[in-house]
């Protein structure tokens, strides 16, 4: 007998689009619990390890990836949408302030661009088709996703290979997180969703925390969530978006650095 599915599910299925190899999409389902931060953070670790990397801002609209670092590019997404220009055009070299020889770059997304949301699929599939063929000059490419579960955001979300879920023991944080990954597996069970909780009191708590959403994933939608990794409370975090520097520029020594240079090892 012929499996019957849902409309939503044959929706899903018309996004699904080749993954980009060295891709990592950073997801979050809703904002506030440390995706851009995490992103960037990433990054800077990736570039202190010699690895050539490039940051696609894909918070449409509400990019804040600029705003978090200090910095001022004259050329975004909406730049590329509006002047038919390519990627290439407008990817902006951000060198680490703490090694001038380090340096990773960006692709910001246009903040308060609000047209980006409404983005039509074939601009979107001509952006996700450009950062296939430029992905092949990095190492890494780190996508920094908008909050949510909205079309954009699923779309972008598929180009990468790896998908990870940041979250806190914030029960929000932990439903919305649950949304964005039964929505993603809808188009392919055999996704590469991995967990990363921020700011945990401890590793302890970190791992309740996981184990929540963990039991809740296996249960219901029968997929076995995996932990990438934990990122302890840290004040310094806190103090270097003040600054508007990054953590491995003022606090190098610090908790949060080296939970995540623990994480961004495991990227390849």
């Amino acid at each position: 007998m012929k499996k019957t599915e849902s409309i939503g599910e044959r929706m899903l299925q018309n996004e699904v689009i080749k993954e980009i190899p060295n891709a990592v999409a950073v997801a979050s389902g809703k904002g506030g619990v440390g995706k851009t931060w995490f992103s960037i953070s990433a990054c800077h670790a990736l570039a202190m390890q010699g690895k050539k990397v490039l940051l696609l801002d894909g918070d449409l609209g509400l990019a804040n990836v600029d705003v978090q670092l200090g910095i001022t590019p004259d050329k975004d997404l909406g730049y590329v949408i509006r002047e038919s220009k390519s990627l290439k055009d407008i990817i902006y070299k951000y060198e680490l302030p703490s090694d001038k020889k380090a340096s990773f770059d960006i692709i910001t997304g246009g903040s308060g661009s609000g047209n980006l949301n409404s983005l039509s699929s074939a601009a979107l599939k001509r952006i996700l088709s450009e950062l296939s063929v430029l992905a092949k000059e990095y190492d890494s490419v780190i996508i920094d996703l908008g909050a949510g579960i909205e079309k954009i955001v699923r779309q972008l979300a598929g180009a990468a290979k790896k998908k990870y879920v940041i979250i806190n023991d914030e029960p929000t944080s932990l439903t919305d997180a649950y949304a964005f990954i039964k929505v993603s597996l809808l188009t392919d069970k055999n996704l590469d969703i991995r967990i990363i909780v921020n700011m945990a009191e401890n590793e302890s708590a970190g791992e309740k925390t996981y184990d929540i959403i963990r039991k809740s994933v296996e249960s219901f939608l029968k997929y076995k969530l995996k932990l990438e990794g934990i990122i302890r409370k840290d004040a310094h975090v806190k103090a270097s978006i003040k600054k508007q520097t990054n953590i491995f520029v003022s606090y190098p020594s610090s908790e949060a650095c080296a939970d995540i240079e623990k994480i961004t090892k495991k990227i390849h």
